[in-house]
């Protein structure tokens, strides 16, 4: 028996030999988690928890990825596909390498917008050893084209390689070791219910509590040396970091900086609120953007109601960075509410600006 041939006159196992090999060519779109940890500060990956028990906070997911991997190393599985959304700065990258380490495997990082063809997808997926870690970052911008390839990659492990086109295409199956899909998103509502249906694990993260931001300032102080630093200056950091690790690691970098530089290395009670004040970070954890934001729909717009678009082009700032960064904080103090009509100051964000809202006030049943 001759053995199938595509219409270049290649056997079909020559042919997805080269398709391998020039996906491996394609794939610096997809760094692995060692390369890219290679050009980072030792301090700053002490900092990243390695394991669940380092991990703090997000105790509802903590406790669901336990079972999950207790299970699957007790049947020498592959972990199931894990969705990962919410607000950016909350550990979606670090509990990917968090689960690839508890699995003894490696964490090949890339994001939806870096894999621009199917064959960044394939470069990647055809070196990964049996119960690696795939971590796609903002896989809700995945081109329509590399999705498609996604499917039976996760469920099948396999992916479906076609070869020219017309009556000509062939297609070359190309298969793939057991590995573990970690996708995250700040909007999850743009994904595809076919591939949001193929994740075993779904979970949303949730804004960090004030003693969990502390917990982890202490334990990254401790690493980065912060000298001199007592717990009202954490509860100072803390309570300004909106509910977000990385600002609160933000934060504490900066304090460092400024002990260094202004206080001989000593990041007491005095040099943390002058550094945070250099920083334009008020008592609440707003910034200058913040502030300009409620200015605006304050001062120009009465109040609200008002469209984002019309926002956005008055601060002259992107539309998502506003919808992303900017509102959910707002909306979690409770100083912005969204209605029908558009986004509106609530009486007590007024009144953190010495607004006065107009008498008439939108009915509650306009909000949602």
């Amino acid at each position: 028996m001759t053995r199938a041939e595509n219409s270049n006159g290649y056997p079909l196992t020559m042919a997805k030999e080269r398709i391998v090999a020039q996906s491996a060519q394609e794939r610096t779109s997809a760094p692995t988690a060692q390369s890219r940890e290679a050009d980072l500060d030792p301090q700053t990956l002490e900092i990243r928890p390695r394991t669940l028990r380092d991990y703090i906070g997000q105790r509802e997911l903590v406790e669901r990825l336990s079972i999950a991997l207790e299970a699957a190393k007790l049947r020498k599985e592959a972990m199931e596909h894990v969705l990962l959304h919410g607000p950016p700065g909350l550990g979606k990258t670090t509990i990917a390498h968090v689960i690839a380490a508890e699995m003894g495997s490696r964490a090949y990082v890339t994001s939806g917008p870096a894999l621009t063809k199917a064959g960044d997808l394939v470069g990647t997926l055809t070196k990964m050893e049996a119960h690696d870690v795939l971590f796609i970052d903002e896989i809700h911008r995945l081109p329509a084209a590399v999705e498609e390839y996604i499917y039976p990659a996760m469920e099948d492990r396999r992916i479906d390689f076609t070869l020219d086109s017309g009556m000509h295409a062939r297609v070359v199956t190309i298969e793939l070791k057991p590995f573990t899909l970690i996708g995250a998103t700040t909007r999850a509502g743009l994904l595809t219910q076919a591939l949001r249906s193929r994740f075993g694990i779904s979970h949303h993260l949730e804004f960090y509590g004030h003693d969990d931001l502390v917990r982890i300032l202490v334990r990254a102080a401790a690493i980065l040396s912060v000298r001199a630093i007592d717990n009202d200056a954490f509860d100072a950091i803390a309570a300004r970091s909106r509910g977000t690790p990385r600002i609160a690691l933000r934060l504490l970098r900066r304090v460092r900086d400024f002990a260094d530089v202004r206080a001989q290395g000593r990041a007491d009670s005095d040099a943390v609120m002058a550094a945070l004040r250099l920083e334009g970070i008020d008592d609440i954890g707003l910034d200058d953007l913040d502030r300009k934001y409620m200015r605006a729909v304050a001062d120009i717009y009465g109040g609200g109601p008002v469209g984002l678009e019309a926002i956005s082009a008055t601060l002259a700032e992107d539309a998502g960075t506003i919808e992303d960064l900017v509102e959910p904080y707002l909306l979690q103090i409770g100083f912005l509410a969204r209605t029908r009509q558009g986004r509106r100051l609530t009486k007590q964000g007024a009144e953190s600006i010495g607004f006065e809202l107009p008498a008439a006030a939108t009915p509650p049943d306009q909000l949602f």
